[in-house]
């Protein structure tokens, strides 16, 4: 219970109001009236003991963001010729305002490693717009390109190398099914370079890089050819099944994928052509043909 002094009992007069949090009353301390009900919380749900745990606790403002080359602290002044209440600004305070607002560009970026990091965040804002990657994967990614950029390896480099092996980096980590060929196809960069700077990465901030799946790959060529939530149940029951016997080691995950989503639409009756579910997968018709014909073996497949 709080004591409130702003408020005034409308029986007795008094002032000693008690606020009972629990039941969401206010009650005179002097005749017991329950002056109101019903009473709003309008304070955080959190709670702090040090002046540390709540300022770190405080959610004021934009939060911060990695994918952003100032992690989103960032002052804006505009070009408005009129303030808060629609009043005409004095030459003077304009002329003043547009100074302060150069002045603040040249600060935003004044030293070599902001001017880097501004770059390579619009790159990756950019490829991650085109490849519709998620907002915690392109976080990931600016998390791995700060390391790369703190250990020297961006130095001599592209930035537009660096950051689209950032991307593919995250993306393999979080098992999220992008090839390095969709990547190079929407970056200005050549496959060779970005799986050069990966190899890179890889190596100086060691990283280790779970084993792709390729039960996760299978939603992402369904969609692409259509095919119904029925048969990619099946084609995932296949490479569970293939997993089990330890017949997709060394196997091309979206290879194996594509076969197995193959063989789901032959047994389910859904109608694709192998060109079809190879120009969705990126492999080739070979590929799925010699991947088809190992898990019909392997797991002895009567089609």
């Amino acid at each position: 219970m709080t004591l409130r002094n702003e408020e005034l009992c409308p029986e007795c007069g008094s002032t000693h109001i008690v606020q009972d949090s629990g039941s969401g009353e206010l009650i005179c301390s002097g005749c017991g009236l329950v002056v109101k009900t019903s009473i709003l919380n309008d304070g955080p749900e959190w709670r702090a003991f040090t002046p540390t745990e709540k300022n770190n606790r405080s959610r004021v403002g934009v939060p911060l963001s990695f994918a952003v080359h100032d992690k989103g602290l960032t002052t804006m002044i505009g070009r408005v010729g009129r303030d808060a209440f629609g009043r005409q600004i004095p030459l003077d305070t304009k002329l003043q305002m547009l100074r302060l607002r150069k002045w603040q560009i040249r600060s935003r970026v004044h030293s070599s490693v902001d001017r880097n990091l501004a770059q390579a965040m619009a790159e990756l804002d950019r490829l991650s717009d085109k490849l519709h990657i998620p907002p915690s994967i392109k976080e990931k990614a600016a998390v791995i390109y700060r390391k790369a950029l703190e250990k020297g390896l961006v130095r001599g480099r592209s930035i537009s190398a660096i950051t689209a092996a950032s991307l593919y980096s995250a993306c393999r980590m979080t098992q999220t099914p992008r090839t390095l060929r969709e990547i190079s196809y929407q970056s200005p960069i050549a496959k060779k370079d970005i799986a050069r700077c990966y190899r890179l990465m890889l190596r100086e901030l060691e990283i280790h890089m779970p084993k792709p799946d390729a039960k996760l790959r299978v939603p992402k060529i369904a969609a692409k050819v259509g095919v119904g939530e029925r048969t990619q149940q099946a084609a995932v029951e296949l490479l569970r099944k293939a997993t089990e016997l330890r017949t997709t080691a060394g196997k091309d995950p979206m290879g194996l994928a594509a076969a197995a989503l193959y063989i789901a639409c032959v047994m389910c009756d859904e109608k694709r052509t192998q060109k079809m579910i190879a120009d969705a997968a990126g492999v080739t018709e070979v590929t799925i043909r010699n991947r088809y014909k190992g898990l019909k073996e392997a797991l002895d497949l009567d089609i």
